[in-house]
């Protein structure tokens, strides 16, 4: 794949895709050029019905320590294209930086090391796994500049943290370690070599139909928080529709001749 000014995207021979922040010299700080580059890469890696797994990963000392606010402050167009939206429940340009990520139909891994503040935070959010370094520390940022998380904090945040830890963190802007992180909920896992980590769950997924994972993966995010209801409708019917894809006979022939497995064909599940 094409590299972007500030990120850069390479998929393998396993069709796992690796996404990096490129902008170290900045802490990989968010100005306006690395919210267009990450949207952009959402967007073609969701139409990319080989990739198996997406990992996210920063270049440089530092995951990323949140919005490049001396950049933005100066470019007020920019600003309004941000927060700018046609519909008001639909996500701006800076939410959906965050939870586009969940539009991607197969895991989204974020191999966290160093800060991981405020835009940074509210980006690894939005993924479905996050796996953090011990020297990895975090914090939602914003309330230091005077402003409240609006980049999808208030739909990722409320699935992964209680009310009071989360808004502890946003009215203080105080940083936590790792460990404290892991225990509110933040972080999946905790690990030396946080990509290798990542790598690993990744191949995990892969060996398993990508209709199935991307079915997983929409069934939970549609129904997390729906009535009963609402849930055991979208259960069957993500399952009738897994039931009848060529990928399920090929998962149970590779259970009963894992000796010789055939390959999975690319994601048909929508």
């Amino acid at each position: 794949m094409t590299d972007l000014s500030r990120i850069t995207c390479s998929i393998d021979e396993n069709q796992i895709a690796t996404v990096a922040l490129n902008r170290p010299d900045k802490l990989n700080a968010i100005d306006m050029a690395m919210f267009q580059d990450v949207i952009k890469m959402i967007k073609e890696l969701k139409k990319n019905t080989e990739i198996r797994a997406v990992i996210v990963k920063g270049n440089g000392a530092d995951f990323c320590s949140g919005l490049d606010v001396k950049s933005l402050l100066n470019s007020k167009a920019g600003a309004l294209k941000l927060l700018f939206k046609w519909w008001p429940t639909l996500p701006n340009a800076a939410q959906y930086f965050s939870i586009g990520w969940r539009d991607i139909p197969c895991p989204v891994i974020f191999a966290i090391h160093g800060r991981c503040w405020g835009g940074g935070l509210q980006l690894v959010s939005g993924g479905d796994f996050r796996i953090a370094s011990p020297d990895a520390n975090f914090s939602i940022l914003e309330a230091k500049w005077g402003l409240i998380p609006d980049m999808g904090g208030a739909i990722a945040f409320r699935e992964l943290m209680r009310k009071d830890h989360t808004l502890e963190m946003a009215m203080t802007a105080k940083v936590i370690d790792c460990q404290t992180a892991k225990e509110y909920g933040l972080v999946t896992k905790i690990a030396e070599d946080p990509y290798t980590e990542a790598y690993s769950l990744a191949l995990e997924c892969a060996n398993r139909s990508p209709d199935v994972v991307a079915a997983n993966k929409k069934l939970y995010n549609k129904t997390w928080w729906s009535s009963p209801g609402f849930a055991l409708f979208y259960e069957t019917w993500y399952q009738i529709k897994v039931g009848v894809r060529k990928n399920r006979a090929i998962a149970v022939q590779r259970e009963i001749h894992n000796d010789k497995p055939r390959e999975y064909l690319p994601r048909t599940f929508k």
